[in-house]
C-alpha cells in the first residue's frame, strides 16, 4: 500500500515529492541482450527477481535512453519490478510503422513469463500489438495503456484536424501548424507530393478532405497498426489510464479500445494528469483521481513483490 503511493505521488509529482526514492536505493541499469533489438534492464536493488514488465516509450530521437523513459524505468524498478526497456525505431523519428512491434516481441521472448507491458502515449501501438502476437501473448499477464490509441486513423485525423469523437463524445483541440508540419514531414514516405504539400497547409478543412477520400492502401496500412484491430486476440488483462485533458492522444481512443475488447478491462479516466505526466484537476476529484490510480498501482504492485 505504501509503495504504491510513494510511487505514484513521485510520479504524479513529476519528481518534486521523491518519497519512494528516500525509502529506496537506485536500482541497477545494464544492456540486456536481445536479438535484433536495443533494450536496457534495470534490476531493483535487494531484491532476488523483480516482477518482469516491459516499458515501451512514446515518440522520442534518443529511445531507450531518453531521460524520461530512464527516470520511468528507474522508478518501477524501485518499485519492485525489473523493467526491460527496448528502443522502438520508428517512434525516435516521430513515425510509427507495423514493424516497430518487433522489438516488444523480441523482448517478450527473452523474458520469463508472466510479464506485464506498459506501453506509454503512442508506444501503447507496439505494446498491445505485441500483446496480440501469437507468438508471446501467452507470456503477457496484463497491458497498461498509459495516454494510448486504438485507431491508428483516429489519432492521425485527431493530429491533422485537432477532432476527435468516440460515441456521444466529440470535441475538438487546436494544435500548432509546425507541431503538424513536422508529423508531416515525418511520414512524407506514405504521401503523394500533392498529399504532402496539402497537409503541410496544416489548413484542417484541408486535411479533414484528404481523409475523406484516403486511398484503401493506406487505411489498410493504418489499420496495420491500430490495437483495435486486433483487440479480440490478447489475452492479458488490459489497463487504460488516460487524462481527460490529454492534448496529444485523446481520451475516446481508450474508450474505442476498452469497447472493443470489455472483457478484463480497466478504465481509468482521470484528471490528475495531462497526457503522460502529472497535472491537471485539483480538489475533492483529485483525490478521487488519485485513489482510482492508487489502485491499478497497488494492484500491479502487489504482484511484483509478491514475485520478487
Amino acid at each position: 500500500m505504501l509503495v504504491a503511493g510513494a510511487f505514484l505521488a513521485e510520479f504524479l509529482s513529476q519528481g518534486q515529492y521523491a518519497p519512494l526514492s528516500r525509502l529506496t536505493s537506485p536500482p541497477a541499469r545494464e544492456p540486456f541482450p536481445v536479438q535484433g533489438a536495443a533494450v536496457d534492464r534495470y534490476v531493483p536493488a535487494g531484491l532476488r527477481g523483480g516482477r518482469p514488465l516491459v516499458l515501451v516509450h512514446g515518440f522520442t530521437p534518443e529511445g531507450k535512453d531518453d531521460p524520461r523513459a530512464r527516470e520511468a524505468a528507474a522508478l518501477l524498478a524501485r518499485a519492485g519490478f525489473e523493467v526491460a526497456v527496448p528502443t522502438i525505431p520508428g517512434l525516435t523519428r516521430g513515425r510509427l510503422r507495423p514493424e516497430d512491434v518487433e522489438p516488444v516481441v523480441a523482448t517478450l521472448a527473452a523474458r520469463p513469463g508472466p510479464v506485464i507491458l506498459l506501453g506509454v502515449s503512442v508506444g501503447a501501438g507496439p505494446a498491445l500489438l505485441a500483446a496480440a502476437d501469437p507468438r508471446v501473448s501467452d507470456r503477457v499477464s496484463a497491458v497498461v495503456s498509459l495516454g494510448g490509441y486504438a485507431s491508428a486513423f483516429e489519432v492521425l485525423k485527431f493530429w491533422l484536424t485537432g477532432h476527435y469523437e468516440y460515441g456521444d463524445v466529440r470535441g475538438r483541440a487546436v494544435h500548432e501548424p509546425e507541431l503538424v508540419r513536422l508529423f508531416v514531414r515525418a511520414n512524407a514516405d506514405l504521401l503523394t507530393p500533392a498529399a504532402r504539400a496539402e497537409l503541410e497547409a496544416a489548413d484542417p478543412e484541408r486535411a479533414a478532405q484528404f481523409l475523406a477520400t484516403l486511398s484503401p492502401e493506406l487505411q489498410r496500412y493504418l489499420d496495420g497498426f491500430s490495437p483495435v484491430s486486433v483487440a479480440g486476440d490478447i489475452r492479458a488483462r488490459l489497463i487504460l489510464v488516460h487524462g481527460r485533458a490529454d492534448r496529444a492522444v485523446p481520451y475516446t481512443e481508450s474508450l474505442r479500445l476498452a469497447a472493443a475488447r470489455p472483457e478484463r478491462t480497466t478504465v481509468a479516466l482521470v484528471g490528475v494528469m495531462d497526457h503522460v505526466e502529472g497535472g491537471g484537476a485539483a480538489g475533492w476529484q483529485e483525490l478521487r483521481d488519485f485513489v482510482a490510480l492508487w489502485r491499478v498501482m497497488y494492484a500491479l504492485i502487489g504482484a511484483a513483490r509478491t514475485s520478487g
